[in-house]
């Protein structure tokens, strides 16, 4: 078997541009992935990045050498080494597409050939729940939503600048004035009270401030029984994370913007976090994934899947999530589709059969879900083919 064509999508959906990865094989079995850059700035840089990655190492290539395929992208795009999102993205949405052909020709779901399942449910928690909520008070009320459909926990941004559109702008120049701490504060405290005691409650702080008010916010949100504060630093500031992680009493969360095993022992050595969050579509794919996870096991730490895109990359976290000992929980994002221009990739969701805050285990073959070829074919970014 050999790799026929990639095709690279670069979808448009609102705020919302996912890239996804199609590979065929001269066999007619196909595979997607995802290249996890669907929010911010940096979408067709990382569909063009794919596009080349599988017009020099891939097109052609034996689909079933996931390992060998992930290493030569690794050490001949010269840029991976010591690169960031957008070269891990694009590897990472072909190496899930190539697992997804595995998992099909052999008739197994992913997770089967990474160990297997050591779970029958996953659990997720929400993001994205809070709408377009400003107030504290609107926050409390937007926190009703997620608890009727089932989910005991949820995550925020309470230094957010929501837009009218469902977007968020995160805090500018490390700063915010005295009004808008104060606002941070009073929004962590009016979701905890509005969702009681007995739900999980994370917020995540985008490394947006100094180290210092980090710290002084975090002493003041620490009675709101918090299961993690997420990126309370810039992810190249290892420094300012560990100080923070002596200083701060709430479980440390970070890994969203870090990249491979090489990048992760960063945090991993010093012990600077409690809880690792890599990404499928951006740490390097799955089986990356899966060695974070498995090195995580060695520091004592739990691995909660950063998960945000469309839901090829849902669907990519469950298989990962199914078979990781350490794992948490993994996040979703369940009101994306109402979000204005949003378009639905695939035939249907693995966020269809989430049922009081989590999911059964995938059974389907490979990452058991297909894309949708009508909604697809308007946003088709690259073919690249193999030569006659």
């Amino acid at each position: 078997m050999k790799i026929d064509r990639v095709e690279v999508y670069l979808v448009r959906a609102g705020n919302l541009h996912p890239v996804i990865v199609r590979i065929v094989t001269d066999e007619g079995v196909s595979g997607i992935g995802e290249a996890g850059i669907a929010y911010g700035i940096g979408g067709t840089a990382a569909a063009g990045m794919v596009k080349d990655l599988a017009e020099r190492l891939v097109v052609g290539r034996d689909p079933a050498q996931i390992e060998k395929l992930w290493c030569d992208m690794y050490d001949h795009s010269f840029w991976a080494k010591g690169g960031g999102a957008i070269v891990f993205a694009a590897i990472s949405g072909i190496e899930q597409a190539l697992w997804d052909i595995k998992g099909k020709v052999l008739g197994v779901p992913v997770h089967e050939l990474l160990g297997g399942r050591v779970r029958d449910r996953i659990r997720v928690y929400a993001n994205g729940w809070y709408g377009n909520a400003k107030t504290p008070s609107e926050l409390a009320r937007a926190a009703e939503r997620p608890l009727r459909d089932g989910y005991g926990a949820l995550k925020f941004y309470p230094l957010g600048e929501m837009g009218e559109r469902g977007g968020m702008r995160h805090v500018s120049s490390r700063m915010v004035d005295r009004d808008a701490f104060a606002l941070a504060v009073e929004r962590v405290k009016a979701v905890r009270d509005a969702v009681g005691p007995d739900i999980e409650l994370m917020v995540d702080l985008s490394g947006g401030l100094t180290t210092d008010e980090t710290i002084r916010l975090c002493s003041r949100i620490e009675d709101s029984d918090l299961t993690w504060v997420e990126e309370p630093a810039d992810p190249f500031d290892d420094g300012a994370l560990r100080k923070i992680s002596e200083k701060v009493r709430i479980p440390i969360a970070a890994g969203e913007r870090v990249y491979t095993r090489h990048g992760f022992r960063r945090l991993l050595e010093p012990q600077s976090v409690a809880i690792l969050q890599p990404d499928a579509g951006t740490a390097g794919g799955i089986l990356e994934v899966r060695k974070i996870a498995a090195m995580a096991e060695a520091y004592n730490m739990r691995v909660a899947p950063h998960n945000c895109g469309s839901m090829v990359s849902t669907a990519a976290a469950l298989q990962l999530s199914a078979c990781m000992p350490n794992f948490m929980m993994l996040e979703v994002y369940p009101y994306f589709p109402e979000r204005p221009g949003y378009v639905q990739v695939l035939e249907a969701s693995p966020e269809a059969a989430i049922q009081g805050g989590s999911v059964d285990v995938p059974s389907a073959p490979g990452l058991g879900v297909q894309l949708h070829e009508g909604r697809m074919a308007p946003f088709l970014f690259a073919r690249c083919e193999a030569s006659a």
